[in-house]
């Protein structure tokens, strides 16, 4: 991302299921980077249910959609300049 924009480095952009799985997820990556001492720049998420939660880490940037919002936002079009890599779920 930083060759097209000044502000992070990546964007993770994930998609949930469920608005309760939404959470979760942000909830699970908020805890697992906690772990290792790194703290997200945003505020909290607990009660959100916009469908899009989003994870300031400065350099990185996640987003978190319930399936039908990512598709309506389509940030992989938005920003389809950037070099994209595709990591599937373990």
């Amino acid at each position: 991302m930083r060759k097209i924009c000044g502000f992070c480095d990546y964007f993770v952009i994930a998609s949930a299921n469920s608005l309760r799985q939404n959470a979760a997820v942000a909830s699970a990556v908020a805890e697992d980077l906690e772990k290792d001492k790194i703290k997200t720049l945003s505020g909290g998420f607990a009660n959100d249910e916009s469908g899009w939660l989003v994870l300031d880490y400065s350099s990185v940037i996640v987003h978190i959609f319930y399936k039908p919002l990512r598709e309506f936002y389509a940030l992989e079009r938005l920003w389809s300049d950037a070099k994209k890599t595709r990591v599937s779920a373990k």
